[in-house]
């Protein structure tokens, strides 16, 4: 799949391109976005798929640890904002679907129609955890299966994809979390998503046990062994998640600058690590808004 047959179009064509790549186990790179702008530069950088992540959102929105604060109703904003000025097929986290098989069904609904290409929902007991935190806890996989195979009946197009993600490798071991995501895949699972492989060994075993795309997710600091993307593909994945990569840089970064700041009184001396004025609003396509004004003007 070409970068073009991922970019543009309508909605509903950028399922169908990603339902396509992901076939082709290629390992996707999908840096992860919190907000509109994140998504501007991840596509701005030739990126071809953007994740919304949703321990972005907690951390960036509410400030907050990735702890199942972030409502569905903060998530759909979000993704209605990035959808309105992104381009690329987007790869939503809706943690455990906001309740139960129920309430999946609605969140599914109402994601679907704020723009997303694919939702990952996950089996852990809400409130969540960030999958690489310690004491997590899942839902029996019953449970878990009606919430996929609710999810699957939501969606009004065929081609949203659904990603079935298990926590269960570090509550009950990596041998039951193939076994989760294979029941996920029977449920009706386009996609699984095994979270927090400890070894390269592990990471091998996923794509070459189950049968649908799998997606890897390379957590700097986490639990799982960062590989490179040829690597991966190699292996057999189909998509690779840096959720939270461009938002380490950013908080980095501001510490930074706003450290020098507060030190010294003025930029000076960090000055060149900032965004210039026009680039500021090359990234937030103030050309097109000048164009619309200039279209509209009256006098």
């Amino acid at each position: 799949m070409t970068e073009a047959g991922l970019r543009g179009g309508t909605v509903a064509m950028r399922r169908i391109a990603l339902r396509a790549a992901l076939e082709q186990r290629a390992a996707l790179l999908a840096p992860g976005a919190a907000n509109a702008l994140t998504a501007r530069i991840i596509e701005d950088c030739g990126f071809e798929v953007c994740y919304v992540t949703g321990a972005g959102i907690a951390n960036t929105l509410l400030g907050v640890p990735d702890v199942g604060l972030v409502t569905m109703t903060e998530l759909a904003g979000t993704v209605e904002a990035i959808s309105e000025i992104c381009s690329l097929p987007l790869v939503v986290d809706i943690d455990t679907g906001f309740g139960n098989a129920v309430n999946t069904y609605r969140t599914v609904r109402v994601l679907e129609r704020a723009g997303a290409a694919a939702l990952q929902i996950e089996d852990q007991v809400f409130p969540k955890k960030c999958g690489h935190f310690a004491g997590k806890a899942v839902i029996p996989v019953e449970e878990m299966t009606a919430k996929i195979r609710a999810a699957v009946d939501a969606r009004t197009d065929p081609n949203l994809l659904i990603i079935g993600r298990t926590d269960a490798a570090a509550v009950d071991g990596f041998s039951a979390a193939l076994d989760r995501a294979e029941a996920f895949i029977e449920a009706g699972a386009d996609v699984t998503f095994v979270e927090a492989p400890r070894t390269e060994a592990e990471l091998a075993m996923i794509p070459a046990r189950l049968s649908v795309p799998q997606l890897a997710n390379m957590v700097v600091g986490g639990k799982t062994p960062l590989l490179p993307q040829a690597q991966l593909a190699e292996m057999g994945f189909s998509l690779v998640l840096y959720a939270n990569a461009p938002l380490q840089a950013a908080m980095r970064a501001m510490h930074d600058v706003l450290s020098a700041l507060h030190r010294d009184g003025g930029l000076g001396a960090v000055v060149d690590r900032l965004a210039g004025f026009e680039e500021r609003q090359r990234l937030v396509a103030k050309h097109d808004y000048d164009a619309l004004e200039d279209r509209y003007r009256t006098s």
